[in-house]
């Protein structure tokens, strides 16, 4: 009799352990395993992360900076689609060097009631979306209702990359920007 108690007490602290270890795994698998789609903003030159945004799809940002050469503000518009980040239209405050003097087919030019030039239906994919954040001005990102300066994210100089990413739940926790 005291070898099948025994048995039993093998039997069932193997079904206790296999149960813990298929719990952990689930969890382990539910933290790990990319199913969220974010914009992911990192260092172009070492990699370093600096924060994720969990985005839709279709979902708009834009980057709006003042350009270096005709010291005007300039504000470009993307969406995301699949995982490419497309620019879809641009905001300009003047013309002059650096910026489109010409709109290309397909494209439409509308001025904002404060007088600023709205190029739109543009629909460029973007294979890398770098920008290197301003030192005498700053880059600033609107996305999810929020306006995050770059210089304060990122530092002045830095050369920024964007891209969207599937990622898992535990990288947009450790990476989010809050």
């Amino acid at each position: 009799m005291s070898n099948i108690s025994f048995t039993k007490f093998n039997f069932r602290a193997i079904l206790a352990a296999a149960a813990v270890f298929a719990i952990a795994a689930l969890i382990i698998f539910t933290l790990f395993m990319p199913v969220k789609t974010a914009l992911v903003i990192s260092n172009y030159d070492n990699g370093t992360i600096y924060a994720c945004f969990d985005i839709e799809e279709n979902a708009e940002f834009s980057i709006s900076f003042i350009h270096s050469v005709n010291k005007s503000e300039v504000r470009e518009y993307y969406n995301v689609y699949d995982y490419d980040i497309y620019l879809e239209k641009c905001l300009y405050s003047n013309f002059g060097a650096g910026v489109a003097t010409e709109i290309e087919e397909g494209q439409t030019l509308s001025y904002t009631d404060d007088g600023k030039m709205l190029i739109s239906g543009i629909h460029r994919k973007i294979d890398n979306l770098l920008y290197i954040v301003g030192t005498v001005s700053d880059h600033i990102l609107y996305i999810n209702e929020k306006e995050i300066s770059l210089r304060n994210l990122c530092d002045r100089n830095s050369p920024v990359k964007f891209c969207k990413e599937s990622v898992s739940r535990f990288f947009i926790w450790r990476n989010a920007y809050e």
